[in-house]
């Protein structure tokens, strides 16, 4: 081979190379009900959705539904348009996306807090118990009472899951204290009622509770405001939520929806997205606790040393947090 043509073969190949490190993506979100400006769980997977179009310059395109019809339509008309990879978002769109997928084998989707069993299905799940009870030692070391709250969204296992190792956390610091419980409802709904949550927060407090964790989206954006009010302390979730109201949140369970939006996206630009189940927890830096400057104020020395062994404690084992998706129960 001359000299130029070898030059010119080589320059293929390293043509070719970068063409396959970053692929042409179309890439799409369906959120979950509740809103993408929910300041929680849709609002964390459009901030690593946001990252990773500032990073790139790929812009995506996303869908908010109010109703669970809308959300097969959506990944539908996204498939239809060769949008790839598309992000559904949260559980309740595993039925709707175990259609769709199917019918689409070329495309690539991800589905995040449900396994959707496909070849073409990237799902992520999360140990939310991990990090609940990390904001449950907290709370219990914040709290003057001895007596804490938590208000679910919708009354499902997943956020069963989230109390039952929050009440674990509280446990380990304080074995007598009290925790009350609610769930906002039964549908969906649950996830948007800002009204109801800051009641049932109310009713909490009015019990005797000073700390209250919620793992409601939307609706924990009136749990927040309603635990504010009453001069007590809140406890944010999925998102970094210290910020809503600065001194009065006393961390927030980081659920990295984030990172796991960006990634996914990231992966399939790089060539490297493939599918399978990914689950999520401390040690693999999916879950965590914040601590930033609007709340380190109220996150003592001694708090944040409990935590952190804590936090070293579970992902080396010696520590176990009962998983509620395990066997649906949770007794401490």
């Amino acid at each position: 081979m001359r000299l130029g043509s070898f030059a010119a073969a080589l320059a293929g190949m390293v043509f070719s190379a970068a063409a396959f490190a970053q692929q042409p993506i179309k890439p799409a979100i369906v959120y979950d009900k509740g809103g993408k400006f929910d300041k929680s769980f849709n609002e964390g997977v459009f901030i690593g959705a946001d990252k990773f179009k500032k990073e790139t310059g790929v812009e995506f395109r996303d869908f908010e539904p109010t109703n669970d019809a809308q959300i097969e339509q959506a990944l539908r008309r996204f498939a239809r348009d060769g949008n790839s990879p598309i992000i559904a978002v949260g559980f309740s769109q595993a039925t709707a996306l175990q259609k769709v997928a199917a019918e689409f084998p070329d495309l690539k989707f991800t589905i995040i807090d449900m396994v959707v069993e496909l070849p073409n299905v990237q799902s992520i799940v999360f140990k939310e118990h991990e990090g609940s009870y990390l904001v449950g030692l907290l709370g219990a070391m914040a709290s003057k009472t001895d007596k804490l709250g938590f208000v679910g969204g919708m009354d499902i296992p997943l956020i069963r899951k989230f109390a039952c190792g929050y009440i674990q956390g509280v446990k380990a610091a304080k074995p007598g204290a009290e925790i009350f419980q609610n769930m906002t409802g039964s549908t969906p709904s649950a996830w948007n009622d800002p009204v109801k949550g800051g009641e049932l927060a109310k009713s909490q407090i009015d019990r005797g509770a000073d700390v209250v964790y919620h793992a409601a989206g939307g609706t924990g954006i009136g749990v927040l405001r309603a635990v504010t009010d009453a001069g007590k302390l809140g406890i944010g979730v999925d998102s970094n939520q210290n910020a809503l109201h600065p001194g009065k949140i006393l961390t927030s369970m980081l659920k990295r929806v984030d990172v796991a939006a960006y990634n996914s996206f990231m992966a399939a630009r790089d060539g490297s997205w493939k599918p399978g189940i990914s689950v999520l927890g401390l040690k693999e830096g999916g879950i965590d606790w914040a601590l930033d400057d609007n709340n380190k104020a109220l996150i003592t020395p001694e708090m944040k040393a409990a935590a952190e062994k804590a936090k070293a404690a579970i992902i080396a084992g010696t520590v176990q947090v009962h998983d509620y998706m395990s066997d649906q129960k949770c007794t401490m």
